[in-house]
Parts: C-alpha cells; structure tokens; sequence
C-alpha cells in the first residue's frame, strides 16, 4: 500500500523538484520578497541583509565539507570497508538492507547528527555492493535515520538550554538533559520512530521490476594500494612511520579529550575520523588518493550553504522568522504550544536549516509565550528541536553530502522523504501533546 501510495510522490518529486542549487535561488528570491511584502523593508535594505549574512556559515561550510571527505577517507580503509561489508552481509534481500541501513543511520544519528549523515550513506553504498536493491529507495532509508538526530545526544537546542550562561538563561535558567532528551515524551518518539521509520522505508519498496539497480563495479572504490619509488620523496610519500607517528598524536589528543570531559560534536568527529583515516590508510600517498576522490562530491556544499547562509541573515535581520512564529503563537493555549511550535518550526526550518540559528530566532518568541500560557518550557524548546529535524526530510540542505557520497540527486529521494515526512509528522506530533 505505501509503495502504491509513495509513487506519485516519487514522481511529483522527480518531474518538479530542481537541483539544490536551483532550490537555493529559488528559497532566495522568495525571502526577499516575503521580506519586503509582509515586513516592509525595501529592496535594497534586503539585500543588505543578505549581503551582510552570506558568509556568516563559512566555518560550518568547512564543517560539513570535512564530514564528507574525513567520513569518505576513513570509509575507504581496507578495515573500515571491511567491516562494513561484514555488517552488510547480514542482509541478502532487498527488504532486509532497507531495514538494516535505516536502523544504522537511526543509531549513528542518534549518537551524533554529522557522524549519522556519513555511516549512513557509506553503508548504504556497502549494501549495495551485496544486495541487488532499488537504490534510491535505499540512499533515502539512510538520510531517513537523519530525523532523530535533535532529539538525540547531539540535539543543539537541549544541550544549550543545559549549558551554564546560555543566552536565554536569564528568562528559563538551566534546563537538563533529564527534561527533554531523556524525558518520557521524547524518549517515547524517538522508540516509535525506530519502530516506524524502517517498517515506513520497507513498506515503500517497489518490486524488482519497477527497481532501480546501481552497477556494484560502479560503487567500487577500492583504493589503488601500488607503490612506485623512482625518487627519494617517494619514499617519504608511502612512508608509515610518518603517518602513525602524527595519527598517534591525534588519537593521543582524542583520549586525552574525553578523559577531560569533552564530549560529541561536529569538530571532535572529523577530528576522529582525520586521524583514523590517516592511521588506518598506513601512507600518506594512500589517504591523499582517497582524499582525490572524496573532494569531488564536495561541490554542492562550497556554492549552497553561502547562499544558505544569506536567506537566514534576511529571515533574522527582516524579523520574518519571529513573525511566522508569532504567528502560529497567538493561536496556542498551554496544551497545543508544543504542537503549533513543532510545526512553526518545521516552517522556519526550510529557509532557516541550522538548529542552533533557529533556536536563537525562534527562542524569542517561543519562551515568552509559553512562560505566558503556563506551558512547559521543557516541551515548547523540544517541539522546536523536532521541527528543526523534521523537515530536514524536504529541505536538501542536509542531503547534500549524502547524495555527493551516494552519486545521486536531491529528486531521487526526496519523493520518498516527502512520505516519512506525512507519517512522521503524526507521530512527533502526538508525542508532544499527548504524551
């Protein structure tokens, strides 16, 4: 039934929906003129705002440039591919690999959202090299286990609501981990989303003859492990000793870290996944071919998230975000504010794809209102947590290095994204209000 009812989906989404790039252009011109419209301002105040946040993301841009290629060089490892394969041999049909790679990425992500995004699609890429599988269908089961990744270890807007002196300690104080990521409520979604996100993405699975297959030989990317010394710098070039004696100190760094109390985020694990890769490669001519390779996919993220980056400075600077969630605002009571801040949030998250962004533009508003309706405070931050997540499965922002290291674009997936977004919606949003 869901395969049946995904396919116009999948069809809808492959006839309309533009590359990301076109998307972003298109996000772009419609925040200029919702700025000027429905807040006001005039065009060249507009682009003022733009211009001034366009390079605001340029330290995230190389975050998530680095989650790519450091995943995609650690990945490449004979023992990192190893492992993978051995973990994918568990699945020998169809069904089972969409259920395998989603419980994987659900995991990954949970523990940390960028580390999520890579192990999900390089072990998609591993199963697909064992299992003869719709591979569209199977790159979005991946990305799919991306939705939990706010309510999660790493969830950016409760780990800085339990943070001494964050920005809106004054008005809530200090609220812990223990009242939202392990709260009954969020706990209870994140278990029903286990439960339902890969029954979903096995449901979807269209027969063999409406599949769609990738070339195995395609997806080999076996690194060429020839070594040639014609002169003395080759020599150092496949040198081991040079390259254990630096990854050693990054893993020195790495313990040392942790044992300081240090914990899970977007810099510690490329840093993790750099010097693994640099150790398990065994040379430095090994990891910079591996580098090569990674780098090409590389391309929507450097020309994207400026652009990103500019459609936030114009949704913040215009206060276009605080009128969208004023509005869904002034139609809550206490029960149904998680609800209307859930779904505000998702909205806002489409021009505004960065949960920390968001928070800071939606806190504002948010925190006043439920402190005014008695609502708990807990919840309302949590909801916008989820609506950051939710929508991650519309906007290609997040994709982006999925799809570079899948080799797909944002329309091959996005049709069955937009299915676990109907169904899973439902889901978080019962969990906030009810439970």
């Amino acid at each position: 039934m869901l395969d049946r009812a995904a396919r116009p989906m999948v069809s809808l989404v492959d006839k309309y929906l533009p590359d990301p790039y076109i998307f972003v252009l298109i996000l772009t011109l419609f925040a200029f003129v919702a700025a000027m419209v429905f807040e006001g301002h005039g065009p060249m105040a507009v682009i003022e705002m733009w211009g001034n946040g366009f390079w605001n993301l340029l330290t995230f841009s190389m975050q998530m440039l680095l989650v790519l290629v450091t995943g995609f060089m650690l990945a490449s490892t004979p023992l990192v591919r190893g492992i993978l394969n051995r973990i994918a041999a568990l699945a020998s049909t169809p069904g089972q690999a969409i259920v395998l790679v989603t419980f994987v990425a659900l995991i990954a992500s949970w523990i940390n959202w960028g580390f999520g995004l890579v192990v999900g699609a390089l072990f998609a890429k591993a199963l697909a090299r064992q299992v003869r599988v719709h591979y569209p269908l199977l790159i979005a089961s991946a990305y799919s286990g991306f939705i939990v990744w706010h309510g999660g270890l790493a969830g950016s807007i409760p780990l800085v609501i339990a943070t001494d002196g964050h920005f809106t300690a004054d008005m809530i104080g200090v609220i812990g981990t223990g009242e939202t990521i392990f709260a009954f409520f969020n706990l209870a979604i994140i278990v029903a989303l286990f439960i339902v996100v890969p029954m979903v993405n096995r449901l979807m699975l269209p027969s063999e003859e409406e599949s769609t297959y990738v070339d195995p030989a395609v997806l080999d990317d076996e690194p060429d492990t020839t070594v040639i010394i014609n002169r003395p710098a080759d020599h150092l070039e496949n040198s081991r000793v040079l390259a254990w004696l630096v990854g050693f100190s990054g893993l020195a760094f790495i313990f040392q870290y942790f044992m300081n109390g240090g914990g899970l985020n977007l810099n510690i694990v490329n840093f993790m996944f750099l010097f693994l890769a640099i150790i398990l490669h065994q040379t430095p001519k090994r990891l910079l071919g591996s580098l090569h390779e990674a780098v090409k996919g590389g391309s929507g993220i450097v020309i994207q998230f400026p652009f990103y980056a500019g459609i936030m400075g114009v949704m913040t600077a215009s206060g276009l975000a605080a009128s969208i969630s004023s509005g869904f605002v002034s139609m809550a009571t206490a029960e149904s504010l998680p609800f209307w801040s859930f779904i505000s949030a998702g909205l806002v998250n489409i021009f505004v794809p960065s949960g920390g962004g968001q928070w800071a533009v939606q806190a504002p508003v948010m925190l006043p209102a439920a402190q005014e309706l008695g609502a708990s405070i807990p919840r309302v931050a949590m909801a916008v947590a989820w609506g950051d997540a939710w929508t991650n499965l519309l906007q290609p922002f997040w994709a982006l290095p999925v799809l570079a290291i899948a080799g797909l674009k944002a329309k091959d997936i996005m049709g069955y994204c937009l299915m676990l977004l109907i169904i899973t919606g439902v889901i978080i949003s019962v969990g906030l209000t009810w439970l």
